[in-house]
């Protein structure tokens, strides 16, 4: 198979993501006729149809849409390719690409990278950080998507270099106006009688939840799905429901005095320790080296 041109693959994400030829053109700037030739050859070239004519315009296929899930991750890839590059030109000695869990960007990371540039010896370094699932975090750096991930140590990190970073402690909040608000401290099997604000499936915190529900025999009982802890206080202070986060967000959000109570969690998984990974640390480059020794000197005893 040939090489895909990325121009071709820009005007197919633009044709599916408009459902039209003619507004993808108008973006572009090229007319319908010449983008219609350039899909119709991309079709051949796959050797199967990528888009499904309607009257009032265009869907992809299913193989359509796996192309589109690809062409949006190679160009995703050549901006960074360009931006890299152009960071060199403009004198710069290094760029590093991150990507990290909720936790870890909410409770420190972007303290620490601050901290790292602001020494004089790197701030010819440019650091990217990108918010991701755990699972996601894993994949991009195994994939090359990013030099570094920062996840919880229990993530199947196989295959992986990794250094110890910081931990955080789960705790369970509650409303102040909740049967459990009395409470020293509870253990998880108590939460599950009511219901969960909770972060997406795949998340780290979640995954860990369902699963030890499981070994239970119970289910987590989600009201609502947020996509971050500051949300899910939120919702636990207007008293919707109850969520399991760590006690570093709720009390750097301000948790505990406005309306929340902060309860341990007593649980022995409830103290959680990050990690720095990494693909092979000879195939780093020296600025994502730099910025890896300052993230392990920061580990937790």
């Amino acid at each position: 198979m040939r090489d895909f041109d990325l121009t071709t693959l820009r005007l197919f994400v633009s044709v599916c993501e408009t459902g039209n030829i003619a507004r993808a053109g108008e973006k572009a700037s090229i007319v319908g006729s010449a983008i219609s030739k350039r899909l119709a050859q991309l079709e051949h070239q796959v050797g199967t149809p990528l888009l499904v004519r309607k009257r009032h315009g265009v869907l992809p296929t299913a193989a359509g849409q796996t192309l589109l899930e690809h062409a949006r991750g190679m160009l995703d890839g050549a901006a960074r390719i360009e931006r890299d590059m152009q960071a060199y030109a403009a004198g710069g000695r290094g760029q590093v690409r991150i990507f990290a869990s909720v936790s870890a960007m909410t409770e420190s990371l972007a303290d620490d990278v601050a901290g790292f540039l602001h020494k004089p010896a790197h701030r010819s370094i440019r650091v990217d950080l990108e918010e991701r699932v755990s699972p996601e975090i894993v994949r991009g750096v195994r994939e090359g998507l990013a030099s570094i991930g920062v996840c919880w140590d229990a993530t199947d990190h196989s295959g992986l270099q990794a250094r110890p970073y910081r931990k955080d402690t789960l705790c369970v909040a509650v409303a102040t106006r909740h049967p459990l608000a009395a409470r020293r401290s509870v253990r998880f099997e108590d939460t599950l009688d009511f219901e969960h604000v909770s972060l997406p499936v795949n998340s780290a915190v979640q995954l860990l939840l369902q699963r030890r529900a499981g070994e239970l025999g119970r289910t987590v009982n989600h009201r609502v799905v947020v996509t971050n802890f500051e949300a899910a206080l939120r919702v636990v202070r207007a008293g919707l429901a109850i969520s399991l986060v760590p006690r570093e967000v709720a009390q750097r959000a301000g948790g505990a005095p406005d309306g929340l109570r902060l309860l341990p969690l007593a649980e022995a998984w409830a103290d959680r320790r990050f990690i720095v990974c990494y693909r092979d640390a000879a195939s780093l480059s020296p600025a994502a080296q730099s910025l890896v020794e300052h993230l392990a000197s920061l580990a937790a005893p």
